[in-house]
């Protein structure tokens, strides 16, 4: 499984070890407004876990805690998959911070790497990402990534904007 590092951040693949970590960020309603709604449980977080080791067992790709370099607290999670989740769709990037984390550019960071990952180690031609229509957060870091707006599909039950990023730009 591949560690990745940027300046401030290291991506370590999801395993049991981040379970306090990640629980504690998706417990938070904050941070989940947009994603599932309300707080995740700890069942909820047990099973991510291990549908991403899965994933990386199965793809060699997946989502990344993200650990911060300095103190080694896990800060978010970010991750490379594909849309529905189903190889036949277009590789997908994503992103989550805890709220101590916000507005400090982590994000931008993190999906820069990510993207770069994407492009070079895993050879996806195009990534695309997809948000809440009122998380604007989310839309300022795809911009900053240089993504566009392409058009609102139906993904996980949702009418959601799907932004892209080609390989080329």
């Amino acid at each position: 499984m591949t560690i990745l590092t940027s300046g401030r951040l290291r991506y370590e693949p999801i395993a049991d070890r981040h379970f306090d970590g990640l629980h504690a960020m998706n417990r938070d309603p904050d941070v989940m407004r947009y994603l599932l709604g309300r707080p995740e449980t700890p069942d909820e977080t047990r099973a991510m876990i291990a549908r991403v080791r899965t994933r990386w067992a199965e793809w060699g790709y997946s989502w990344w805690a993200l650990i911060d370099a300095a103190s080694g607290e896990l800060v978010g999670a970010g991750g490379i998959q594909h849309l529905g989740r189903d190889r036949a769709n277009p590789h997908e990037i994503g992103w989550r911070l805890r709220r101590a984390s916000w507005g400090l550019g982590l994000a931008t960071e993190a999906a820069r790497t990510l993207a770069d990952h994407a492009f070079t180690a895993l050879d996806a031609p195009r990534l695309c990402a997809v948000r809440h229509p009122d998380n604007t957060a989310s839309l300022r870091v795809m911009d900053k990534l240089g993504m566009r707006f392409t058009c609102i599909e139906e993904w996980d039950g949702a009418r959601v904007p799907v932004h892209e990023l080609a390989r080329a730009d």
